[in-house]
C-alpha cells in the first residue's frame, strides 16, 4: 500500500520562508513524476508546480521564482521550498505521485491529505 504525507506546515509571517516535505511510502517499483497542490480558504485547489523524473521542473506562473520543488529519490521524498510567503499563499498544500507499482505495469496517481500553511501578521 503507498502512502504519501506531508510535513513543514506551520505558521510565519509575511517575507518569511517554510519548506514542506512529502514522502512516500509503502511497497512500489518506481515513482515518476510528482507535484504540489494548494487550496486556499474558498478557493478551488490549484496546482503550484511539478517535478517531473529526470528532476526538471515547471510552477504556476504566481510562484513568481519564490518556491522551488526538488527530489531525493534515495529518500522517496519531494520538497517544496517557499521563499517570500504572502499572505496569499495561506492554505493546504498537499502533495501526489505518479507511481509504477511493478516494472511495467500501469501508473496509478497517489495523493497525501496535506499540511496546513498559514502566513499572516
Amino acid at each position: 500500500q503507498v502512502q504519501l504525507v506531508e510535513s513543514g506546515g506551520g505558521s510565519v509571517q509575511p517575507g518569511e520562508s517554510l519548506t514542506l516535505a512529502c514522502e512516500v511510502s509503502g511497497t512500489f517499483f518506481k515513482i515518476r513524476g510528482m507535484g504540489w497542490y494548494r487550496q486556499a480558504p474558498g478557493k478551488q485547489r490549484e496546482l503550484v508546480g511539478r517535478i517531473f523524473k529526470d528532476g526538471s521542473t515547471k510552477y504556476e506562473d504566481f510562484v513568481k521564482g519564490r518556491f522551488t520543488i526538488s527530489r531525493d529519490d534515495a529518500k522517496n521524498t519531494m520538497y517544496l521550498q517557499m521563499n517570500s510567503l504572502q499572505p496569499e499563499d495561506t492554505g493546504l498544500y498537499d502533495c501526489y505521485a505518479n507511481i509504477e507499482l511493478k516494472e511495467d505495469d500501469w501508473v496509478g496517481t497517489y495523493r497525501g491529505r496535506g499540511t496546513q500553511v498559514t502566513v499572516s501578521s
